[in-house]
Formats: C-alpha cells, structure tokens, sequence
C-alpha cells in the first residue's frame, strides 16, 4: 500500500505536544507487555500531561480509574492517543469528534489514510505512525537509542 497523506513535521509535532495538557489512551492496557502500558507508564512518571484511560473492559490502570469510552472522560481530553486495531480507527475517530478533542495521534504501526483525512477535514491535526512517548522522550532529552532513558551520562568508558 501507498502511503499518500502527509503527517506534521518534527516542529509541528513539537508544537501539538507542547499545546497538550491532557491525553486520552484509547485501548489502554493493564498488561505491562503491552505497549500502550508502556507509553502509560512514562507519561504518568516523565511528562507534565494528565493522563486518562480508555478501555471498556477494565476498571483501574496504575492505580488510576479507567473510562469506557471518550465521553464517559470528566474533561475533553487535548489528544486521542490511540491503541486499537486497523478496523476500529473510524468509530475512534467518530468518538473524537464527538468528545471535542482537537488531536487524533495513532500509535507506531497505525496508519488509516481515510480516517486521517476525514479528521484533518473535521479541523483535527493528526499523527499516525508515531509514538506519543517517544516523541515526547526525543524532544525533551530522554530518548535512548532502545527507546527509554538509562540515566546515565557519561563520556567515560566503563572498566571491567
């Protein structure tokens, strides 16, 4: 398949992420193999956003509270960040419309051209094929080349 639609660049990227103050993850996970746990771990321990769950089929994540649906949130989140299957991304969409959220932000390996035209086309700015944690990492200096922070800087040369 070709990929035809356009995301933001690494500025404009930048300028949605530093424009949010709260994200939604749709599909989140309690599984802490899943990727979306991940990405709810780092945000909730290295970012400055509040962070909302959204899974129909759990009630805590983390120890915080988890919504069935985007409208079922107590506030409009800024950015939809979404974990679920190809097939699911238009009602997602829908649901973003619907709740008012002016971000659709698809996780690395989701990629859905017409839903991102019909949310560029409702006035939504949209990312695909990007994670939230680590463009947030890359941008803020916490980004390792295995996709986490060691902590460790240093020049120096470990002996042993």
């Amino acid at each position: 398949m070709t990929r035809t639609w356009t995301g933001p660049s690494a500025p404009a990227r930048l300028d949605i992420l530093r424009r949010t103050r709260s994200i939604a993850i749709v599909g989140a996970s309690a599984n802490p193999s899943r990727a979306s746990y991940f990405v709810a771990t780092y945000l909730l321990s290295s970012s400055p956003y509040e962070v909302y769950f959204v899974n129909p089929r759990a009630t805590e994540i983390l120890g915080r509270p988890v919504y069935p649906s985007l409208d079922a949130l107590p506030v409009v989140p800024d950015l939809v960040d979404v974990f679920r299957r190809h097939d699911d991304l238009p009602t997602v969409l829908d649901e973003t419309l619907a709740v008012g959220a002016r971000t659709l932000w698809l996780q690395l390996g989701s990629w859905h051209e017409e839903v991102a035209r019909r949310a560029e086309d409702a006035g939504l700015e949209v990312v695909m094929d990007r994670c939230v944690k680590i463009e947030h990492a890359r941008f803020h200096g916490g980004l390792h080349l295995a996709g986490f922070n060691t902590g460790v800087i240093s020049s120096r040369r470990a002996l042993g």
